[in-house]
């Protein structure tokens, strides 16, 4: 049996389609165990599970978030890491979407999973499985405080510019309808980190962050306070994702309901499931589109190209934006990992002051790197984003106080 130290947390990350995990003494970084489950309600699921050394892939069938969390327990408990007995300062649960209601690290009660539940539209593919991943942990470890840590909270004070949709102001108001951002975890991290790795404090740098993964954002900080991101009201907005349209005009919605004759719930399982890369060639595993670009498919290649093309419209934005750029910083599993996005993202920018080096692009790590060329004016970073790390950090300075 392991000796978990007193302190020590563990942290669910419950995303659309996988479940990030990590058990982790905050106070030393030390991680006792942590994986990743993919393809959560697909035909064929996998865990990669890391615990004292050892990595193993399970290959099994998750058909949903609950199974996932049930599957991991197991797989713990196998590693001798026995959650019941072990003192336990928290539970740290990522949640998408605190609306206007939740804006810094709460510990979770009856009223705030009710209010979670009550935003869950807000974020269909998030709130749900989030709120699976709290009840199934807390049915294990109920005199553990599980503490939520909300993506919107680092978006939270938008300027009112870039918050507010111009829509109807009464309606915007009384619906609370306005940008609130998500990642932010990530976001934070990151972006603190890339300052860290300069050199630099945080409020000195001018950044631009690009988290690729399933799910997609950007957000443009100036001086360690985000301006502007790409998500919305909803994460629905914004980048090219693996099943969500990102932007899109708000009219196709009437020609679906008044011509497709498609109700509200379908466009949104449509919007949401069944669009982006994998509306567009059928596949939202990025090294399988890749693989297909490679092989000359033809609807990989347009998906491909529509994603770059919404990447460097926003990145162009957000220059403008920012005015003085300092570092453009990729993050999340296609940023960390797919040095030809990074690569294609930023291609023929010369003229703007970004160049990549290709040997320091090709390079994997898992620290923070430097990928731009000596004479490129904007630092070009890889930085792995540790959100799990973030929240359980987040989650012990709560319940210290």
């Amino acid at each position: 049996m392991t000796e978990i130290a007193p302190g020590a947390v563990l942290v669910i990350n419950a995303g659309s389609s996988s479940l990030k995990y990590q058990l982790v003494d905050p106070r030393t970084e030390h991680v006792y165990a942590d994986g990743l489950a993919e393809r959560i309600g697909e035909d064929a699921s996998r865990i990669k599970h890391v615990a004292g050394g050892n990595e193993r892939t399970v290959d099994t069938v998750l058909p949903d978030h609950r199974a996932a969390i049930e599957h991991v327990t197991g797989l713990l408990r196998e590693d001798g890491l026995d959650l019941e007995s072990a003192e336990l300062a928290a539970v740290g649960h990522r949640v998408v979407h605190g609306g206007r209601s939740f804006f810094a690290p709460t510990v979770i009660d009856e009223r705030v999973r009710s209010e979670i539940a009550r935003l869950a539209p807000l974020a269909p593919l998030h709130n749900p499985p989030n709120l699976i991943g709290v009840e199934a942990v807390s049915s294990l470890l109920p005199d553990v405080p599980a503490v939520a840590i909300f993506d919107t909270a680092f978006f939270h004070d938008l300027p009112e510019e870039s918050a507010t949709y111009a829509l109807d102001a009464d309606v915007a108001r009384e619906y609370a309808i306005r940008r609130y951002g998500f990642h932010g975890t990530s976001h934070q991290y990151v972006s603190a980190k890339a300052a860290e790795f300069l050199g630099r404090p945080v409020s000195e740098v001018n950044q631009i962050v690009m988290h690729l993964g399933n799910g997609a954002s950007m957000s443009a900080v100036r001086e360690g306070r985000p301006i502007d991101t790409s998500m919305g009201m909803t994460p629905l907005e914004g980048l090219v994702m693996g099943t969500r349209t990102g932007d899109i005009d708000p009219g196709i919605a009437f020609q679906l309901a008044r011509v497709a004759g498609m109700s509200i719930d379908e466009i949104d399982h449509l919007y949401n499931k069944r669009s982006g890369l994998k509306g567009l060639c059928g596949d939202n595993d990025f090294r399988s589109v890749l693989e297909r670009v490679d092989d000359g498919d033809e609807a990989a290649t347009l998906a491909y190209k529509v994603y770059l093309h919404r990447l460097r419209h926003y990145l162009g934005a957000y220059m403008i934006e920012l005015g003085p750029v300092d570092a453009i910083v990729f993050t999340a599993g296609v940023g960390e990992n797919a040095a030809r996005v990074r690569a294609d993202a930023l291609a023929h920018l010369q003229t703007y002051g970004i160049e990549i080096d290709p040997e320091l692009n090709a390079v994997r790590s898992p620290e923070p790197r430097r990928i731009s060329t000596r004479s490129s004016r904007i630092e070009v970073l890889v930085v792995p984003t540790n959100e799990e790390l973030a929240i359980a950090r987040q989650a012990v300075a709560l319940v210290a106080e």
